[in-house]
This record gives C-alpha cells, sequence and structure tokens, in this order.
C-alpha cells in the first residue's frame, strides 16, 4: 500500500487560509497605492498573474461570502494553492506586493474602501480624455 505524505496531499492547505479578491490591474494598482498612502501599512500581499491583466489580493477567510464590490470577484482557497514564500506564490503568477513587505492580509473593509476611491479616480481621469 502506498502512502502519501500530507505535504503532498492535493486535498490538504499548502498556505494561509484566506480568500483572493481578483480586480483588473488598473484598479488593483490605484487601489495598492491608496492603501499604502492611508495610515499604517493597510495592505497585505498582492498578487499579479502573469499576463499583469488582474491583481490578487489576500484577505481573511470569510471575506467571500458577504463580498459584493461590483467589477471584483472573492474568491475562497482554504489555503490551496497559495504560498507565502517571496519565491513563486503560485503557477502563472508573482508578488506585486510580496510577503514580508505586508500585513498578513488587506482588511476587507478598508479594501472596498480603496477600490472605490480607485474606481472614481480612473473614470475622472478617463472623462478627461
Amino acid at each position: 500500500m502506498m502512502t502519501t505524505s500530507r505535504k503532498n496531499d492535493p486535498l490538504e492547505p499548502v498556505g494561509p487560509d484566506c480568500d483572493v479578491v481578483t480586480v483588473p490591474a488598473r484598479q488593483g494598482l490605484e487601489a495598492v497605492d491608496i492603501l499604502r498612502r492611508g495610515a499604517g501599512d493597510a495592505v497585505g500581499p498582492v498578487l499579479h498573474d502573469g499576463g499583469c491583466d488582474t491583481l490578487g489580493f489576500l484577505v481573511p477567510p470569510g471575506t467571500a461570502a458577504a463580498w459584493d464590490v461590483p467589477g471584483s470577484v472573492c474568491t475562497e482557497t482554504d489555503g490551496r494553492g497559495i504560498c507565502l514564500t517571496p519565491d513563486r506564490p503560485a503557477k502563472g503568477s508573482d508578488w506585486l506586493v510580496p510577503p514580508g513587505e505586508a500585513d498578513l492580509a488587506t482588511d476587507p473593509a478598508v479594501l472596498r474602501q480603496a477600490l472605490g476611491e480607485a474606481q472614481r479616480m480612473i473614470e475622472a481621469a478617463d472623462s478627461c480624455s
């Protein structure tokens, strides 16, 4: 009988128990700037996809159940697929804000405000052109 270590078991979590809020890259980059300008270090680790089309903000587990921000998606990970190491977080992605340079997760209420402000800034900039 072959045994599998918990480390290699695909059904076992491999990273932190967190949810991930995914947004378009332009809005996400603005939100990161807004969060970094705010009081204290309000931004947790942030992922970007290989094509730099989207950003993913790590948020506390349970956020997905109540997330309703238009233009974004919040996904439960249950710790699967994300490794909080500076090297390679998940296949096809990389860190914009790596772990160790950020809080463990971004506060969802603060992220919601930053995304709203970022969207208003983008709409204002686009209306001027």
